[in-house]
């Protein structure tokens, strides 16, 4: 037994110690750590058998349910690289990610095989059927393979979309991952009693994340998938979870599309945590009002980075639209563009610095290179290091809480103004009349840009030119949208964000036709 894991799979070694605990709910289906153990142990035989070496690396491609969770340990403890990919992508995406990553093996299952030949048509990869594998697992002693790695090794790559071009791999070593879990598990105090209901994708990073620290505390992590605001919550009240973590896009369904929170207690639910963009201040009212008792953490990060910042429950009404202070084990701070650290109320782009910052971008240096970069005020001399350069326009205040602007490349520039859209977002949601909103900037011959609204309406209908006068109480005239568009829903990522790309992309190349 490992007295002080450095390796992902180290985690799952410890919680095994206790083979008879529950540790993960799929539907009907379950599985106890014993079980957990042995799949991930059975996976990693597979992949030596298949000719896995150091290093090498291995796509998941699987339906979200148990089977993608001791693949991710097994791949660790072969001494792989693990790959999740998203079960919402199309042939063409997975095969971009395998291409990129010069994946040797996939792991998968019978039922994405349409999928999966689609996208290894012509490639040179050996395919591992996930069904085949737990053949592998049934009535077995442990299977115990030794990992050659050490924790600074590469442990994963998690694609993200970004802002342009292809998606790109963020590699995250062992310490990465580990240091990740251990503080997260420390400031929202999770303990072998949780129950986490996980409906964020593993190739997410905070979707990861929430398995990896219930496994470390042989908490239960229940997997759910759903389609309607009420599913989510009878999931939380029959399954008696005690921690949700959700993206905007899912207070939103709660909030103004799930009618059977108001009339459900949910007396089990210890915390929620947001992540993946700001939360309204109204969406966070509202939260607080249909959750009680409930805890609620807005955290802000990104994948390079994994978390950067999460603002205590008790400071939510004193500074509703802050995104906090550095997690524990991590220091944030503000640089001008004149490359200085920025005092409190001077906008800044947020760097990080700690032991969660990532090994960088698979195989893009010049990406890499512009992300992370030696600290800006300790030189070498002085014990110099790497730092993540996050592209977001911070401020802080004088009592040391940050808040989110924008992002660097994201501001909207009309007339000469700087606008942020998330600030706009905050004015049109606090309205009370919409589910969710996203502000783009589209071209205009004149400003340069023009701010523009999309939104969903909550229940009743909306009269937009009402709605606008509405949302000029709050802003300047600079800042306020020409137009609200109403739409249905609002196109989104496979993480669950808002896909502001696509509203622009949409929007431009209709007004071009």
């Amino acid at each position: 037994m490992i007295s002080s894991p450095y390796l992902l799979h180290h985690l799952l070694d410890a919680a095994s110690a206790a083979p008879d605990r529950p540790a993960l709910v799929d539907g009907e289906r379950r599985m106890t750590y014993g079980g957990f153990d042995a799949a991930a142990g059975a996976c990693a035989t597979a992949l030596r058998d298949a000719g896995i070496g150091r290093g090498d690396r291995v796509v998941i491609f699987l339906p979200r349910g148990i089977e993608e969770c001791w693949a991710i340990f097994g791949v660790s403890r072969a001494s792989g690289v693990f790959i999740p990919v998203n079960a919402l992508l199309r042939a063409p995406q997975v095969r971009h990610i395998i291409v990129d990553s010069g994946a040797r093996i996939i792991i998968t299952s019978a039922a994405f095989s349409a999928t999966l030949a689609e996208a290894v048509r012509d490639l040179d990869v050996r395919v591992l059927l996930a069904e085949e594998i737990m053949k592998g697992a049934r009535g077995a002693v442990r299977h115990h393979v030794d990992s050659a790695c050490i924790g600074e090794d590469l442990a994963a790559i998690l694609y993200t979309s970004g802002s342009t071009g292809s998606p790109k791999g963020v590699m995250l070593s062992h310490r990465n991952l580990l240091a990740g879990t251990r503080i997260v598990r420390t400031y929202l105090g999770i303990t072998g009693d949780d129950r986490i209901l996980s409906i964020l994708p593993f190739s997410f990073d905070y979707g990861l994340n929430q398995l990896l620290t219930a496994v470390e505390q042989q908490a239960v992590t229940v997997i759910f998938s759903f389609k309607l605001g009420d599913d989510i919550v009878r999931a939380l009240r029959d399954h008696a979870i005690t921690g949700l973590a959700g993206v905007p896009t899912i207070w939103a369904v709660l909030t103004k599309a799930a009618p059977l929170l108001a009339k459900t207690p949910l007396p089990a639910l210890r915390y929620i945590t947001n992540s993946g963009g700001a939360v309204p201040s109204e969406t966070v009212k509202r939260l607080r009002t249909l959750l009680g008792g409930t805890r609620i953490f807005l955290m802000y990060g990104l994948t390079e980075a994994f978390r950067s910042t999460f603002l205590p429950p008790e400071e939510i009404d004193r500074r509703p639209t802050s995104i906090g202070k550095a997690i524990p084990e991590c220091e944030v701070f503000a640089v001008t563009a004149e490359g200085r650290r920025a005092k409190p109320g001077e906008p800044g782009i947020l760097v990080h610095r700690g032991p969660t910052v990532s090994l960088g971008y698979w195989n893009r240096p010049d990406d890499t290179a512009r992300v992370l970069r030696p600290h800006p005020f300790r030189d070498a001399t002085q014990g110099g290091e790497t730092v993540c350069y996050s592209g977001d326009l911070v401020v802080q205040d004088e009592d040391g809480f940050f808040s989110f602007i924008g992002r660097s490349d994201a501001m909207i520039k009309s007339s000469g103004y700087r606008i942020s859209p998330t600030e706009v977002e905050e004015a049109v949601m606090a309205t009370g009349l919409f589910r969710q909103a996203a502000i783009i900037g589209l071209p205009d011959p004149f400003a340069g840009q023009r701010v523009h609204a999309v939104a969903v309406p909550a229940s009743e209908p909306v009269d937009p030119a009402a709605a606008l006068r509405l949302v000029a109480e709050r802003l300047p005239a600079y800042m306020l949208p020409r137009q609200i568009e109403l739409v249905d829903r609002l196109p989104t990522t496979g993480n669950g964000k808002i896909d502001y790309r696509e509203l622009v992309s949409q929007r431009t190349t209709h007004a071009a036709a």
